[in-house]
């Protein structure tokens, strides 16, 4: 290990042991909140705070259900350098202009205070502290355990398979005609790096819907865009040889390692590896629309998950620097696009997908929950007359562009729509399932086509409908308020 590195390794021991003595004084509880694309982080951070400030009905909730909860408020942003989550604004866009917010681009952080009575009578507070971001950076940690050469192998094999073969077609024959061991040429690693992030975004497209991406910062590179810590790309390379030295091979490996050291390293670090609690958000439903690849891939995708809370470095401060958070919720998120007779069969899949993925990787003896949820409620359920047939339906005002066949919305008309079943589970070795998606067709062709619906009309100032945001808050807080 370079002198660097101890330095680094010592200084962050000193802030390890400094938060143990500020959290047993004043006690804290870092939630990180995360999710694949589209899963409704945001929303859910909003939802939260504004049901735990405004006293929201939240019956398993149960230090506030219980009357044990006095006072609870936002505090200043305890990291100087970490944004603030903007709750204000977000809220604003929900309650105000019906819009859902924009997707999470980068962290943020926001503290609550909790003043609760104790089980025992006592007064005391809990700090939360909500940390806000990526799914696409969580999945990077993987990284952290790969060589550049293992990384490469991986990702040309995963863009190998349906339906990624297709959307790789220009990136893959582009690659066949580089030579790694060939001198390094900047221009060939700026075009191999253009064509495979434009693989990756076409994979983000919701007709496929895929979520196992990284490097996460290809998607949203941000100040880094341009800089050599984004402009490499696998490699088609030799088994059992090494790098060239001054080799585009070379080049690629050592600007993998760059990102790994200053992009990911850090992250963990800083971040992750601080977390006492977590959730997972996972759009399941738009992997459903998209069809049966995308919900492997989605599985796939928390079976990566999983082993990132594993991810840690082996060195004599290993114990400290491993991730600490002891309870892992995944949801499935926008419940309320399903009539509540589908939940349970909602919650199932993500159940089952949760257990392969905590099988195959051991989630460090953090006890896990999986749940359906809509921290936010954009319906309303109602029974439907069809003839003599009546009919289970939700109610609620579809995005302007959605369509079901002929018809299409503007975004003001509300509508009764008859969601349907999910999807059957075929049993087996490997959970597959049988239907069609957009990935294999037009929408007209799809066997499920679950719309986007707009946030609900509420009135200011009151409480935000909701599926099981208190199921959610018991499980992630309930005993730290006990």
């Amino acid at each position: 290990m370079a002198f660097d590195d101890y330095l680094e390794e010592a200084r962050l021991a000193g802030r390890a042991i400094a938060d143990y003595g500020s959290s047993f004084l004043r006690p804290t509880l870092r939630l990180g909140v995360t999710g694949l694309s589209r899963s409704g982080k945001t929303i859910f951070i909003t939802a939260l705070i504004h049901a735990l400030l405004h006293g929201t009905r939240l019956p398993v909730f149960e230090a506030l259900n219980s009357g044990r909860i006095a006072r609870v408020k936002l505090s200043p942003q305890p990291d100087a350098a970490i944004p603030r989550f903007d709750y204000e604004k977000h809220l604003s866009d929900l309650v105000e202009h019906r819009r859902w917010p924009e997707s999470t681009r980068a962290i943020s952080e926001i503290r609550i205070e909790i003043e609760y009575q104790s089980k025992r009578g006592s007064e005391r507070t809990l700090t939360l502290d909500i940390v806000d971001y990526p799914g696409e950076w969580l999945l990077d940690l993987l990284l952290l355990d790969k060589t550049y050469e293992e990384w490469s192998a991986e990702t040309i094999a995963l863009s190998n398979e349906a339906p990624r073969a297709t959307l790789a077609r220009e990136w893959h024959t582009h690659l066949q005609s580089l030579d790694a061991k060939a001198p390094a040429d900047e221009r060939q690693a700026i075009h191999a790096a253009k064509l495979f992030t434009e693989y990756l975004l076409a994979c983000r497209d919701e007709r496929f819907a895929m979520n196992l991406l990284p490097p996460g910062r290809f998607l949203m590179p941000g100040d880094l865009a341009g800089s050599p810590a984004v402009t490499f790309a696998p490699l088609d390379l030799p088994r059992g040889e090494s790098a060239p030295r001054g080799s585009l091979w070379a080049l690629m490996a050592e600007r993998y390692e760059a990102y790994r050291a200053r992009v990911v390293r850090p992250f963990f670090r800083e971040h992750f590896a601080r977390l006492d609690r977590q959730i997972v958000l996972a759009d399941v439903l738009s992997a459903i629309n998209s069809g049966p690849e995308a919900l492997s891939d989605l599985e796939q995708t928390l079976s990566a998950i999983a082993a990132c809370f594993n991810t840690g470095r082996r060195t004599i401060l290993s114990s400290i620097f491993k991730p600490r958070a002891d309870k892992i919720l995944f949801a499935a998120t926008k419940a309320d696009h399903l009539h509540h007779l589908e939940h349970d069969r909602l919650e199932n899949i993500l159940l089952r997908m949760v257990k392969r993925a905590s099988e195959r990787s051991e989630l460090a003896g953090a006890k896990t929950d999986a749940i359906a949820m809509a921290a936010i409620r954009a319906t309303r359920e109602a029974v439907v007359a069809r003839g003599t047939e009546k009919l289970p339906a939700i109610v609620g005002t579809p995005l302007a562009g959605e369509r079901i066949g002929s018809e299409t919305f503007d975004g003001s008309k509300e509508t009764a729509v008859f969601p349907g079943a999910l999807p059957d589970l075929v049993e087996g070795e490997n959970m597959t399932w049988k239907f069609r998606g957009l990935a294999a067709g037009s929408h007209d062709e799809t066997d499920f086509r679950f719309l986007k619906f707009r946030p609900p009309l509420v009135e200011p100032g009151a409480a935000l409908p909701h599926i099981r945001l208190d199921r959610a808050l018991q499980f992630l807080t309930g005993d730290r308020l006990e």
